[in-house]
């Protein structure tokens, strides 16, 4: 089973088109991966996809994508949210 930071890894490097070794936790969105803020917002409809499931719909407001600023603080969302390390990834 794959943690969060795994997967979101995974979903940033499909998105954004950076480098496995760019997606480290303390890595910022647009200085780091540089993202810009229509790739902000593709990203976050990604990961509300990725980590969306049957008993948990995940959506990310513009109010909170303006606040998630490195890898780190978007793991730590999502953890608040309820997403937990052990659930399992979506079969594709």
């Amino acid at each position: 089973m794959a943690t969060i930071f795994e997967r979101l890894k995974r979903v940033i490097m499909e998105r954004l088109g950076v480098d496995e070794d760019q997606v480290v936790l303390t890595a910022s969105f647009t200085k780091d991966l540089n993202a810009d803020s229509i790739e902000l917002i593709e990203l976050a409809m990604s990961i509300e996809e990725e980590f969306s499931s049957s008993s948990l719909k995940v959506e990310i407001p513009d109010e909170d994508l303006e606040k998630l600023e490195t890898v780190q603080d978007a793991v730590g969302y999502l953890r608040d949210l309820g997403i937990a390390d052990d659930q399992r990834e979506k079969s594709r």
